[in-house]
């Protein structure tokens, strides 16, 4: 189960409770539910019952008591604990974790750059008043860029009051170049000061920029790698009749204890690449609450969750192509796919900061 279908499983869980006269309120659209954070505990944890206490007339734990009754017997969920003002935190069944990771690593690879991208805002228009200063400018820019992602639009215009006012750049960011310059003004959040300079251009790990577009490169290097080594990325592989649990000859990786083969889930080290995979479409979607600070806080949010996953994706790469003479099988196999997707998704989120994701560095 992905952040996404867990969404819109709390969502069914409001309309059940709706439909039951338990509490009275406008089933939302979408539900965010995100990693628990201080005194959580579980997978995922959503605040929904604090939302909608003050539609509903109830007291948030008491909104949170009853969703706690249809969440909990939710295919895919296997407890549901109640903290603070209202928080449901829900832990997952791993067997369904791990099935929906796994096949969110083949929507990606479908999807491609239009993976993350939905109809939630369609038919609206946001309007940033922005002064005429460059890094106003390209917040507004990339803003409009990830709200289309949305279905929505946005207009900007000159004009007061003003409604979109970050710290301004203190110097000119065009000797930065293109791709340097809009990451030195985007990357910081709007309330705090941009660097210009030359850091944002130097080859090595130091710079958060270069570690992103490296990831990018190393991921199509892998594709080109494996391609000359003559296999293909592949989420789900069929492999030869074998004993589950066994190595089987020549090599070949062990199938899964109860015989399925192989996918992305499986492997080492990938559950963490795959649920940030999971939470990009949560990402793109904060820019929602524009022209309030969280919405305006998107593309600066996005910088920070492509610097997550090219650092978690980097050392997970190396275990990506078969070794010495090992040949390669299905988990070489799964893991290019992981690859794949991880690449997928470093590109878009670049390109929706207005930024080249070139294949080669």
């Amino acid at each position: 189960m992905t952040p996404v279908e867990l969404s819109r499983t709390v969502v069914h869980a409001v309309r059940r409770a709706v439909d039951a006269g338990e509490i009275s309120v406008d089933v939302p659209s979408r539900v965010v539910v995100a990693p628990p954070g201080p005194g959580g505990c579980g997978d995922y944890a959503t605040n929904v019952a604090l939302q909608l206490a003050r539609p509903a007339g109830q007291p948030p734990l008491r909104v949170a008591e009853v969703l706690q009754g249809y969440l909990s017997d939710a295919a895919g969920v296997v407890d549901v604990e109640i903290t603070g003002p209202g928080f449901l935190n829900i832990s997952l069944d791993p067997a369904a974790v791990s099935a929906g990771l796994g096949e969110l690593v083949r929507r990606v690879l479908d999807e491609g750059l239009r993976y993350g991208h939905t109809d939630a805002l369609a038919g609206r228009v946001f309007e940033l008043r922005v002064p005429y200063e460059v890094r106003a400018e390209v917040l507004a820019d990339a803003l409009g860029r990830i709200v289309a992602t949305q279905g929505g639009r946005v207009d900007v215009l000159h004009r007061e009051p003003v409604n979109l006012r970050p710290v301004p750049s203190p110097e000119d960011p065009a000797p930065l170049g293109l791709d340097a310059a809009r990451w030195a003004l985007l990357h910081p959040a709007p309330h705090d000061r941009p660097r210009i300079t030359a850091d944002h251009l130097v080859q090595r790990e130091a710079n958060p920029l270069f570690r992103v577009r490296y990831a990018h490169a190393r991921a199509r290097a892998l594709r080109r790698n494996a391609r000359a080594l003559g296999f293909a990325a592949d989420v789900h592989t069929p492999q030869p009749a074998d004993t589950p649990g066994t190595r089987p000859a020549d090599g070949q990786a062990p199938r899964p204890a109860d015989g399925r083969t192989p996918h992305p889930a499986d492997t080492p080290g990938a559950h963490p690449l795959l649920t940030l995979l999971a939470d990009y479409p949560r990402v793109l979607g904060t820019a929602a609450s524009l022209p309030h600070p969280d919405g305006i806080g998107a593309p600066s949010r996005l910088t920070r969750y492509l610097l997550d996953l090219a650092d978690t994706a980097l050392p997970f790469f190396a275990t990506v192509l078969p070794s010495g003479d090992e040949k390669p099988t299905a988990a070489h196999r799964a893991r290019l796919a992981l690859a794949e997707a991880v690449g997928t998704v470093l590109a878009g989120g670049l390109t929706l900061l207005g930024i080249d994701a070139p294949d080669h560095l």
